[in-house]
């Protein structure tokens, strides 16, 4: 079968187009997948730079949509199925034989390729909103980062929620992209804190998601309500901030990390907990799923780099099919 595998830890130049046997299927569903995801952890595990680190050469990927070839009788899917997959030993290849607790039916609602991005980003933005923020309806959620992958996954799960949104972006195409995810508002990052502040009429925003980090996180803390809650998502600015804990004293703010990977490593049923809530919505069409941006397999590397200069808007998918 065709793969995409990372031969050296040099980041994207080290990824290869290859062709490998079919995995092992006993005891687990097969599937053929149509598309997988492109996440900013993949990036960083082409170059040893992600708190896993794979001996190489390994198949990246951890998400994909395709279609059940085979499968255990009990195991609740059977050929045909429409389904996402969490593949972690790699979703970058035509199969997959994945456990069936990893296996998620997928609505009519939602395409193959939309699926295929749907639960690396979409699952860790109902975390950080619902397990680490502790989010109530009617709250108003600032998201950096709102027009990639991870930020237009927390501003549509935001709406399903019945949040309000500040979509922050660096630029007006960018923040078309944001209002196109159901943002309530969009501002620039030059001088986020200032619009924020405006407004909300002074108050702030009840809880940031904020997977950029680097010198806008001072300002975040800023723009922050008292009893407001920063969410940590991870660092795609490059530096890794630090905070004096005396400005969560005076404000009654926190500042809490959601490390959705590390989550699952302790409570594996967790994702299955986490689709039976928002399965519903996505059949319904209150939470909606936007079609990514595709690349062919051989143009992996091409879509790993598109992560790296942050040219990306919305999900990033590999063509599998």
């Amino acid at each position: 079968m065709r793969a995409v595998q990372v031969i050296e830890a040099i980041g994207p130049d080290g990824v290869r187009a290859v062709d490998l046997p079919e995995p092992d299927a006993a005891g687990q569903v097969v599937v053929d997948l149509d598309a997988a995801g492109v996440s900013f952890p993949d990036l960083l595990q082409t170059s040893g730079g992600y708190q896993v680190v794979r001996p190489t050469p390994f198949v990246p990927g951890v998400e994909g949509a395709g279609i059940v070839r085979e499968a255990p009788g009990d195991s609740g899917f059977r050929a045909g199925d429409r389904v996402v997959v969490l593949a972690l030993g790699g979703a970058w290849q035509r199969t997959v034989a994945v456990h069936p607790s990893t296996v998620f039916a997928l609505p009519d609602a939602v395409t193959l390729t939309a699926g295929a991005g749907f639960l690396m980003n979409y699952l860790t933005a109902h975390f950080a909103l619902t397990e680490r923020a502790r989010c109530r309806a009617g709250e108003t959620v600032l998201v950096h980062g709102a027009a990639g992958g991870l930020g237009t996954a927390c501003l549509q799960v935001a709406a399903a929620l019945g949040l309000d949104t500040v979509a922050v972006v660096s630029t007006e195409d960018k923040a078309a992209v944001a209002k196109a995810n159901r943002a309530t508002h969009t501002v620039l990052a030059d001088g986020f804190k200032d619009a924020v502040a405006e407004l909300t009429g002074g108050r702030g925003v009840d809880i940031v998601l904020d997977p950029v980090g680097g010198d806008r996180f001072l300002d975040s803390l800023r723009a922050l309500a008292p009893n407001g809650r920063h969410v940590v998502l991870g660092f795609t600015g490059g530096e890794i901030p630090t905070v004096k804990v005396n400005r969560l004293l005076l404000k009654n703010i926190s500042v809490v990390g959601a490390g959705w990977g590390e989550y699952v490593r302790t409570d594996f049923g967790y994702p299955a907990r986490q689709w039976a809530e928002l399965e519903p919505l996505l059949a319904s069409g209150a939470l909606q799923v936007a079609e990514p941006t595709i690349f062919p397999l051989d143009a992996a590397a091409a879509a790993l780099r598109s992560l790296e200069s942050r040219s990306a808007t919305g999900k990033v998918a590999l063509s599998l099919a």
